[in-house]
């Protein structure tokens, strides 16, 4: 897996959060765990789905577990992190 790639996607996601009013799980070693499997479903898959999520192959219905996922924001709110916990309060 390319470095560069995984250091990329985590600024990307650290100013989403910002922008969002959230942060990255302070973590570094979950948060760079769950952004490789967001990369190898890309490749697997064509998109970054969520890894917590089951992909069922029916695009319509996935598109909701592309991440940041539909539920990410409902998830914060209610646990103070999203289901993957790469979004924390």
């Amino acid at each position: 897996m390319n470095n560069d790639k995984v250091e990329n996607l985590i600024k990307d996601y650290e100013e989403y959060a910002e922008k969002q009013g959230f942060q990255l799980n302070p973590n570094r070693a979950v948060v760079e765990n769950i952004v490789k499997k967001l990369l190898e479903n890309e490749e697997k898959y064509g998109e970054r789905y969520c890894p917590c999520r089951i992909i069922s192959g029916n695009l319509k219905e996935d598109e909701k577990k592309i991440c940041s996922c539909f539920w990410h924001k409902q998830e914060i709110k209610e646990m103070g992190h999203c289901h993957c916990n790469l979004f924390v309060e």
